[in-house]
């Protein structure tokens, strides 16, 4: 999933420790995400769109990400189209 993680968090001069500081993560936690290495779990994404006062949608790119749901995966979606 893409994000803004790295953008956010340099235009207001906070380190990876500090956020991950003020969400209750690490710095390799922070780093995984702004690296797109892992993907936050729905509360993660809460907690770091408050510290930057966006809504999750500003900093989560959800449309960009070409990672497949979960959901897809599980009913056999293929580029959008069900398979049979």
């Amino acid at each position: 999933m893409k994000n803004r993680i790295k953008a956010l968090r340099e235009a207001v001069g906070l380190t990876q420790e500090q956020l991950g500081k003020m969400v209750g993560t690490s710095r390799q936690a922070i780093n995984a995400l702004e690296t797109e290495k892992n993907e936050p779990s729905i509360w993660l994404a809460y907690d770091i769109a408050r510290v930057f006062n966006q809504p999750i949608e500003n900093v989560f790119l959800f449309e960009e990400s070409e990672r497949k749901s979960r959901a897809d995966f599980s009913r056999g979606v293929k580029n959008g189209i069900a398979a049979n």
